[in-house]
């Protein structure tokens, strides 16, 4: 089969390798029929990652056809359709034993420990099929767009651990495709104002163009975005805060413009070398607010964003830019870096 083995910072190539096979019970293979580009696949072409051993497969926003099955399993035959996602729980420590196998010391994921989609075929091992995100993907849903339930998973996780309540005011920092799905998602859930904030007008912009349901589009270059939220929720400050962007500037602004009992999701992680946030810390004890993060998800999450994406709630379509078959892998990356592109999929 042709993969794109990722050989270490900066240097991938798509190759002829072996075509995996089923040898265990519990192994299935998937013929990938489309594979998202994530940011953090870019960032694992640029820099690599501790998880990651070269030669590797990368990609972990998976839709694909089940071509061959152990004898183990029953729930999926050949020729069933398949949406794949990122973190597999080990099963058996603590945290996934409690149902928080995103939190798992281990930290499996697809396209980092175990081989990922930019390839023609993935084989599925025993942890992945016992623990992990793999599920049936609804009809009427086409293999592009389940590969948004693995970013959609994360958006669900997001919205559970902030215990987001009908009517409550909603911020989003950063229009990328996680931060548009965030603000989807909010409004699936009954959120009331919706205000979105972004710092280039261009991606703003192309947001807007898509008809993300944003209530309020801020352009952070433009305005202060903390009075403007503070504008917008009379003074109040918003119930719910996501930053969806790797930025000190956008934390900081985020827990400036918290109501009281506020939530403020610290999303996007900061890359190596960032410089600490500073935080007024008699600001969020005197608003009795809440500062917490959210990493991945867990796949009864990727199944509901399955259901989401079936009703017709998030409209996928809309999301994905740009198509790269695989030997373009390179370009795929490319478009995602830039900008020019909201969603990007390999189709091998």
């Amino acid at each position: 089969m042709k993969a794109a083995l990722f050989l270490g910072p900066g240097r991938m190539e798509v190759r002829e390798v072996e075509t995996p096979s089923v040898n265990l019970p519990w192994e299935m293979l998937v013929r990938v029929r489309a594979c998202a580009v994530c940011g953090s696949d870019v960032r694992i072409f640029h820099h690599g990652n501790p998880r990651v051993r070269p030669p590797a497969i990368l990609g972990h926003e998976i839709a694909g056809e089940v071509v061959k099955v152990g004898d183990a399993i029953t729930q999926f035959k050949v020729g069933d359709r398949v949406a794949i996602g990122a973190d597999v729980p080990c099963g058996v420590c603590e945290m996934c034993k409690r149902g928080l196998g995103n939190n798992c010391p281990i930290n499996y994921a697809i396209g980092y420990q175990f081989q990922g989609g930019f390839a023609e075929f993935i084989l599925l091992n025993e942890i992945t099929m016992k623990y992990g995100p793999v599920h049936h993907i609804p009809d009427g849903v086409s293999d592009i767009a389940a590969t948004l339930a693995e970013p959609l998973a994360c958006c669900l996780n997001a919205y559970e651990l902030a215990n987001l309540s009908p009517g409550e005011t909603v911020v989003v920092f950063g229009l990328g495709p996680v931060g548009c799905l965030l603000i989807e998602v909010a409004k699936a859930l009954g959120a009331g104002k919706v205000i979105a904030i972004q710092r280039s007008r261009k991606r703003l912009q192309m947001a807007i163009e898509m008809g993300i349901p944003a209530d309020v589009f801020v352009c952070a270059s433009e305005e202060d975005p903390v009075k403007r939220v503070l504008e917008e929720t009379e003074g109040k400050g918003s119930d719910v805060i996501l930053t969806a962007c790797a930025s000190e500037e956008a934390q900081e602004q985020a827990i400036k413009m918290v109501a009281h009992r506020g939530r403020v999701n610290l999303f996007a992680g900061l890359p190596p070398g960032a410089r600490k946030i500073e935080l007024d810390s008699n600001f969020i004890h005197y608003r009795e607010a809440f500062i917490f993060g959210s990493h991945g998800s867990v796949p009864r999450h990727h199944k509901a964003a399955l259901k989401l994406l079936s009703d017709g709630r998030i409209k996928a379509e809309r999301y994905f830019t740009h198509n790269f078959a695989l030997e373009d892998v390179l370009k795929a990356i490319k478009a995602v870096e830039e900008r020019e592109a909201m969603k990007v999929v390999i189709q091998p």
